[in-house]
């Protein structure tokens, strides 16, 4: 009954007023409906992106925190093998042995590096040298090192052992707990254990027989290099209004020992607690965390994964995490721009409303009888409305549009001829644009990957150099192979710089220019090259032009790109074969041009168009970077590289670089010379 009372009301009502008030319960209604479902949307894509980016923050601290303990690693193994270390132990000189790891283990900041015999007690330890011949075979470290193990991990040891190494580690293991809210009840006051990030390596003899252990490690209670270097390479020290935006935190058990977390008189947070729902889920579940937590005064999104002792047992917490406050604020920002737009249009959209219903109220039947004609095809029918205010104009318009519609119907024949021309452009367009997100996406991956690489081949290449190293000490400056070890060295050290080449050009670092003559940077290539296996049956032709002016490019880029073209074109020609290199000007004096070509086995025409794209290799064991990074080197300079190849005749890479306005100057004065 209501119902209908209503509904009668409603439709009494001028028109004017149902058309406005049925537009204002639309808008109404439907902007609540779109502003619910734009605010869970929007909060679900900013909380999601956030997490993914938290995640990938974990494992950049992981990646700082195991590289500190394969450093650790490096240097006890390093030094076990020294023969000098092990002939000092075997005479029993604890002279030279305390002098020798007292030097060590200040250049390496270790906070511990003891020695023991055979049966794991301690014989030499330079931090406290007073303090030896105690037991240390119990130790699960030096236990599996007795049998001949190289072990590294994290440890957790008492109060005990480390005023045995030092007094001064127990004074900085020494932590007073913080109480912390919605942290679990706090059950003690203090806490006096140390983790250590620790190594140890058996020193074996000629005969292969163990005669004994050396351990390192550092403590990391109160030592904030750690957390304070994930800082520095995830978060870059940004802050939101004066509170950083990131942070970092090592956790003994539930116990922060180790943080650039803040408390509210800007101190580090040593000695609060983690939350009671992230230390069931983390120390007592053993599983992952990444939400949003409450950390010390304030919520983050974070991720928290657990420690492990090398034995699997759960002994602390490895955390990162970034201000919730930002994103909220983000949020709230978006969504309050996004109500007072809909509400500004919502408001435009009733006032043009207003307006046009009062220009067609009273002639809307003659305008509504008028399209019922037209619509039936009655294109010859005429509005007449003897008025000359607006509703005059608009019925002029009216009769003006079947005009139209008449030459409409005309062209839409013409139209349809040309539609599917256009149509073709836009495929075309579409394509082009499609091709330009499959790059980014495969760009976007070899970032991911490059970041692995760095990580995984920088330790073995500081093995290399630190062995190297070494040798080159041992040897007298006469030696004939002191020549071919700094050789080693020095190659050693541009691998390592290839690899941090490789990831700055995946994060689309700049190049670092500076004058450098092309011809000499082809040349010392060669000369690292022509010596190796695979080239002994190939014939390289060198076609270097006078003219070249120097280039002012990155000359490490380049020579990676110069190697990885002469390492292609060795490839290719498994049996031997020549490689002509030539530099020239181009035509128009703008460039420089670089040619490799080769006599080899050549590239398919359907393969060349994929040659440059990351991970593409017809190689059994290729990775199919190589390319993919010398054209992404080559774009950074702003040049280009095309491919020219015949199957069964060989391939041609032709590498154009621009020169400057200087260099084109100097490069025509060669020319006139």
């Amino acid at each position: 009954m209501l119902k209908n009372i209503l509904y009668r009301k409603f439709m009494d009502l001028p028109l004017r007023a149902k058309f406005l008030l049925s537009f204002f319960l639309v808008i109404f209604f439907g902007g609540i409906l779109i502003l619910t479902i734009g605010t869970r949307i929007e909060h679900k894509t900013i909380f999601s992106l956030a997490q993914a980016k938290v995640r990938h923050d974990l494992a950049a601290a992981w990646m700082v925190y195991n590289e500190r303990l394969n450093d650790i690693r490096d240097i006890v193994l390093l030094n076990s093998n020294r023969e000098s270390l092990q002939k000092a132990l075997l005479n029993n000189q604890k002279d030279v042995l305390l002098s020798y790891l007292n030097r060590v283990r200040e250049q390496f900041r270790l906070d511990i590096l003891t020695l023991t015999d055979s049966q794991g007690r301690v014989i030499c330890r330079p931090s406290q040298p007073e303090k030896w011949g105690d037991d240390k075979s119990h130790d699960p470290f030096i236990r599996r090192s007795l049998q001949g193990q190289i072990v590294v991990g994290t440890d957790v040891v008492s109060r005990e052992d480390l005023l045995l190494e030092s007094p001064e580690l127990a004074k900085q293991a020494f932590i007073r707990v913080v109480p912390t809210p919605k942290a679990a009840p706090q059950t003690e006051e203090v806490e006096e254990r140390g983790m250590l990030l620790k190594a140890s390596a058996p020193l074996i003899d000629n005969q292969g027989k163990i005669i004994g252990v050396l351990y390192g490690a550092i403590l990391l209670n109160n030592n904030f290099e750690i957390v304070d270097r994930v800082k520095e390479i995830v978060y870059k020290g940004e802050k939101y209004r004066g509170i950083d935006i990131g942070t970092a935190t090592i956790f003994l058990y539930d116990l922060r020992i180790s943080t650039n977390v803040l408390e509210a008189d800007g101190k580090r947070a040593i000695g609060t607690r983690v939350s009671r729902e992230v230390r069931q889920a983390v120390l007592v579940e053993g599983q992952s965390w990444v939400d949003r937590a409450f950390v010390v005064r304030d919520w983050y999104i974070t991720a928290y994964e657990p420690i492990r002792d090398i034995e699997g047992q759960i002994i602390g917490i490895l955390y990162v995490g970034m201000l919730e406050r930002p994103y909220i604020d983000l949020r709230n920002k978006v969504m309050l721009t996004f109500t007072g737009m809909a509400g500004l249009s919502a408001v435009i959209l009733l006032i043009i409303l207003f307006l046009i219903t009062s220009s067609i109220i009273h002639p809307i039947k003659s305008l509504a009888e008028a399209t019922k004609k037209i619509a039936n095809g009655d294109l010859n029918h005429k509005v007449v409305i003897p008025y000359r205010d607006e509703i005059g104009e608009l019925a002029q318009s009216f009769n003006q549009m079947t005009e139209n519609l008449k030459k409409a119907n005309q062209k839409l024949l013409q139209w349809g001829k040309t539609l599917e021309k256009r149509v073709a452009e836009r495929t075309r367009e579409l394509k082009e644009a499609q091709d330009s997100l499959i790059q980014s996406a495969k760009l976007a991956s070899l970032g991911k990957m490059a970041a692995g690489v760095a990580h995984e081949i920088n330790n073995p290449l500081t093995s290399i150099l630190l062995n190297t190293h070494l040798l080159l000490e041992s040897l007298e400056p006469d030696d004939p192979r002191h020549e071919s070890l700094e050789m080693i060295a020095e190659e050693t050290t541009r691998c390592a710089s290839i690899v941090k080449g490789l990831l700055e050009f995946a994060r689309q670092s700049p190049p670092k220019k500076m004058e450098t003559d092309i011809n000499s940077l082809i040349l010392n290539t060669v000369q690292l090259l022509e010596n190796q296996a695979a080239f002994q049956n190939i014939e390289i032709k060198k076609n270097l032009a006078s003219d070249i002016p120097p280039l002012k490019v990155d000359s490490n880029k380049l020579k990676q790109v110069f190697w990885n073209m002469m390492i292609n074109a060795a490839e290719a020609m498994p049996r031997g074969g020549t490689l002509t290199i030539t530099t020239r000007l181009s035509s128009d004096k703008r460039h420089v041009e670089i040619i490799f070509a080769d006599t080899g086995i050549g590239i398919p025409g359907k393969n060349i168009p994929k040659l440059f794209d990351p991970f593409f290799t017809t190689k059994v064991s290729g990775t199919g970077l190589g390319l993919a990074v010398s054209y992404g080197i080559i774009k950074q300079h702003k040049g280009n590289i095309r491919v020219e190849s015949q199957v069964g005749k060989g391939s041609t890479f032709i590498i154009s670089l621009p020169l400057e306005k200087g260099d084109r100057q100097q490069g025509g004065d060669h020319e006139q010379k």
